[in-house]
């Protein structure tokens, strides 16, 4: 399986770019704000899903492994396959979805492209207790822990260790949530794991 990609852009499509990796390029997927910040020509690294079918084989790319993991769980879902998966993701930021997620908020999970009432429903019982616990303030923000809620940032480094580390996403958000922001990430992991 590939489970990233490091490279530079060498073409950009409707849904797709194109990456070049030591002159193989590389066909990658992506949810639409993702697409939106690419730029040819840039380097990126992208973490990948690898789906794999009899007559075709896809690469799905992500800028941050909360995003990878996120769509992981939107395809146990009965009847969402990966292009749906990428639909829900396309809605926001990986920590704006998965928020949607928690709060099982089938309303936010309906707008992505594809998804109907019965899905939309389907998605949020299965998910909403596997993704961590709901935030009740915007994306970005520091960690706040108040009132059983919790704010990771998309690019929160001690999250994607701890979930390098074999945590699910749902322990690893749980596990982060009393750790000061201000430690550094080795020190919020080894304060994660320490609990």
């Amino acid at each position: 399986m590939i489970a990233h990609i490091r490279g530079t852009v060498a073409e950009k499509f409707v849904t797709h770019v194109v990456v070049d990796v030591a002159g193989v390029g590389y066909e990658v997927a992506l949810a639409q704000g993702d697409f939106e910040k690419t730029m040819v020509e840039s380097d990126v690294k992208f973490f990948t899903y690898h789906h794999i079918r009899e007559q075709s084989q896809e690469l799905f790319g992500f800028s941050s492994l909360l995003a990878k993991k996120l769509f992981e769980l939107l395809i146990t879902v009965q009847g969402v396959g990966p292009k749906a998966a990428l639909a829900v993701l396309s809605l926001g930021e990986a920590e704006t979805v998965r928020n949607g997620l928690a709060h099982a908020d089938t309303a936010f999970i309906q707008k992505a492209t594809g998804i109907g009432k019965k899905t939309a429903e389907r998605i949020a019982v299965d998910l909403a207790d596997k993704v961590g616990i709901p935030t009740y303030s915007s994306p970005g923000e520091v960690a706040v822990n108040t009132d059983d809620s919790v704010v990771v940032p998309d690019d929160d480094d001690a999250l994607e260790a701890l979930m390098a580390l074999g945590y699910t996403l749902n322990d690893a958000v749980v596990a982060l949530a009393p750790v000061s922001k201000d430690l550094s990430t080795a020190e919020r992991v080894r304060a994660a794991l320490s609990r």
